[in-house]
């Protein structure tokens, strides 16, 4: 609060008093009052007036400004009026009081919110659950009935098995600390898991897998590890063009870091695609031209490796592929 700003917004005020002192002055001196004596009254009542404005203003500033400092401390804003103090001043009341308010109802709000945003979450994962059945059911069928035909199908239904377990991990991203364990785990396994899963595909388009120095150790969580390798490759297997296509997976230690890096000889990306990549909802041009893409895979990466600590990065460029590095972190505590 500027001093200026106060006494400006007070200015009709002090000159209505002014006037009424003046007025008061004009009929001491027509009752005959000693001119000293009027003087007197004057001063005394603008010195007096003078006083209340400045401690008013010094009172309601200090409270103010521990308001706003004590909202910048605040790493949620909202939760304000649990440490503001009530005022001793009317105006100040009446704003805590609405402050007061208006948090009770916010708080209300968003446990309604979240309430519905937890009973999706169940709904979505308990779906999940049951349109596995008849998936698994439609898989057993195109095996046991083989043909060109059924293989097509069976291609189809892979991609609906893995959109519907993206939709799975989506609905629990928000809420990972409830649904994974760190633990020792070694990468090689959930690099090997995420290649059988994406095998057929792999085959069919003749792409070429190198695994180079993969047998780290590192501390995360298999399940959530593997969703993510399994976007990351499934990506460099949508955009692939050239004959001998390629997908190289290696490790190296930088100090207290292994960093795993996939990389792919498909069609790369423009530098403008790579600063927006990791963005919700972001197809860019290949996801245009190439392939139907969802964008949320590389969105969901990003969002679940930042939620278990990891740091994934993206290089490419045009024509000649995409490298995808994710880093994690082994610290002396992690190995005890």
């Amino acid at each position: 609060m500027k001093f200026f700003d106060y006494f400006k917004e007070r200015a009709i005020f002090i000159l209505i008093n002014i006037a009424i002192l003046v007025a008061s002055s004009g009929l001491l001196r027509v009752l005959r009052v000693d001119t000293y004596a009027i003087f007197f009254i004057f001063i005394l009542n603008l010195i007096g007036s003078l006083i209340f404005h400045v401690y008013d203003y010094f009172n309601k500033n200090v409270y103010y400004k521990n308001i706003l400092e004590d909202l910048q401390l605040l790493d949620k804003k909202y939760l304000i009026s649990e440490v503001i103090n009530k005022p001793t001043f009317v105006d100040g009341k009446i704003l805590y009081e609405i402050i007061k308010h208006t948090n009770k109802s916010m708080k209300d709000e968003i446990s309604k919110v979240k309430r519905d945003t937890v009973e999706y979450r169940e709904y979505i994962e308990l779906w999940v659950h049951e349109i596995k059945t008849p998936i698994a059911s439609c898989k057993l069928l195109l095996e046991n009935n083989e043909s060109e035909v059924t293989r097509s199908i069976n291609e189809e239904v892979e991609k609906v098995e893995g959109y519907i377990e993206q939709a799975l991990f989506y609905a629990r991203s928000n809420n990972l600390e409830k649904d994974y364990i760190i633990r020792e785990l070694n990468l090689r396994k959930c690099i090997n898991s995420t290649i059988k899963r994406n095998a057929n595909t792999l085959i069919k388009k003749k792409i070429k897998i190198e695994l180079s120095n993969v047998d780290k150790i590192v501390y995360s969580d298999s399940k959530w590890i593997e969703f993510i390798l399994h976007q990351i490759i499934s990506n460099s297997i949508k955009y692939m063009d050239k004959k001998e296509s390629i997908i190289r997976l290696y490790c190296e230690e930088k100090k207290e870091n292994v960093v795993l890096y996939i990389c792919d000889n498909g069609i790369g990306m423009s530098e403008k695609c790579i600063r927006k990549a990791f963005e919700k909802g972001y197809t860019g041009e290949n996801g245009r031209l190439y392939s139907k893409s969802t964008g949320i895979g590389l969105y969901l990466c990003k969002k679940l490796c930042k939620k278990l600590g990891l740091w994934i990065n993206l290089l490419s460029k045009e024509g000649e592929g995409t490298t995808v590095s994710i880093m994690f972190p082994i610290n002396k505590m992690m190995k005890i």
